[in-house]
């Protein structure tokens, strides 16, 4: 099969035919129709983020796809199935702490790696081998359709984020990086789960209102300043009432001081979920006053990823039309301008943008 590898750090992307993949018990093998380029891949591969990767690889973080083949351990799938490819790969030995490997794109930790040895392929190839729970069915979707729904691995992201806090109808949350790619998909997923107010700060006023133009008065724009304490403060004003719940998705760029001042908006016994990318590649950590968060009860949930049957959810929330995968303005490559997509990607990384692969 033809595929874009990795075989070092800060070289452009081989394409090149490689073995296909072959089947194992407890396993499944998809034809990749469509995959996202993440806006930052051109870091992974430059090896800017540091990210742990055994070369050679094909990156890819999981896509849209039908099934090729599966395992004995499968009893509802069938060839032909529409599916979402999961990448986020657990090991199956300890259900309490599993090690975890997002397939293509990075390990986490020595367990990590020794998965990623064996799931080390991601999706920039024609096909993809993967566990059997990694694979997720769609139900009917067209060809033309599947690079929309390559958009559901932007939102499953905060999706697990909203999870992990218990987010409930009702509430107030505030998205702290709402007019980045993650962020902006926050704020749709929030709605989508019964938030009753999104305040959404940042620096940009044009996609400030894009957000609301979008999503209407339930989402609460804040013009950051770039004050600590004055950007907290106007924060606060912007929510009908208590902030019960904080998301941080701010990428490793940004300054541990905007971070906190969105963190420190939250009410008492709120919540607040870290998901961003704020000191992984060095320089200060995150200094919250543990007075402040023994004090006020404070809840703080890290969380990497989603669980298990997140996509599930996620895939039943679009079917019933509580999400709208259409948000997106969609930029297609084939396989064999891989290196062409990792740029435009990179040099279009705002929200409602999605740069796709179509092998």
């Amino acid at each position: 099969m033809k595929a874009a590898v990795l075989k070092s750090f800060g070289s452009p992307l081989a394409i090149e035919n490689v073995p296909d993949p072959v089947l194992g018990t407890g396993e499944v093998i998809v034809d990749i129709v469509s995959t996202r380029v993440l806006s930052y891949t051109n870091e992974v591969l430059s090896g800017e983020r540091k990210y742990a990767l055994d070369l050679p690889v094909v990156p890819g973080a999981g896509g849209v796809g039908r099934v090729r083949a599966f395992g004995p351990d499968a009893t509802k799938l069938a060839v032909g199935d529409w599916v979402l490819c999961d990448p986020t790969v657990r090991s199956r030995d300890d259900a309490i702490a599993p090690d975890i490997t997002l397939q293509g794109v990075s390990a986490r930790g020595d367990g990590g790696m020794r998965l990623q040895k064996y799931f080390r392929h991601g999706s920039f190839a024609e096909q993809m081998r993967l566990p059997t729970e990694n694979v997720k069915r769609l139900g009917r979707v067209t060809d033309a359709e599947a690079a929309q729904w390559c958009a559901l691995s932007t939102m499953l992201v905060p999706y697990g984020g909203f999870l992990a806090a218990k987010l409930q109808p009702g509430e107030t949350v505030l998205v702290s990086g709402a007019t980045g790619n993650f962020g902006s998909a926050a704020v749709a997923v929030a709605l989508a789960m019964g938030a009753a107010w999104v305040v959404a700060p940042g620096r940009n006023e044009k996609m400030l209102a894009e957000l609301v133009r979008r999503y209407g008065e339930r989402v609460k724009p804040v013009k950051l300043s770039g004050n600590e304490a004055d950007d907290r403060e106007s924060m606060k004003r912007a929510a009908p009432g208590p902030i019960d719940c904080v998301f941080d998705i701010m990428p490793p760029s940004v300054s541990t001081n905007v971070v906190r001042a969105a963190i420190m908006t939250v009410r008492p016994y709120g919540r607040v979920v870290l998901m961003g990318g704020v000191n992984m590649q060095g320089g200060p950590g995150l200094e919250l006053p543990y007075n402040w968060i023994m004090r006020e009860c404070i809840t703080i949930h890290g969380v990497w990823m989603y669980p298990p049957d997140a996509a599930i959810r996620l895939i039943a929330m679009v079917r019933a039309g509580l999400l709208r995968l259409d948000q997106y303005e969609t930029k297609a490559f084939d396989l064999d301008h891989a290196n062409e997509a990792v740029a435009y990607a990179a040099a279009n990384a705002g929200p409602f943008n999605m740069t796709v692969i179509r092998p």
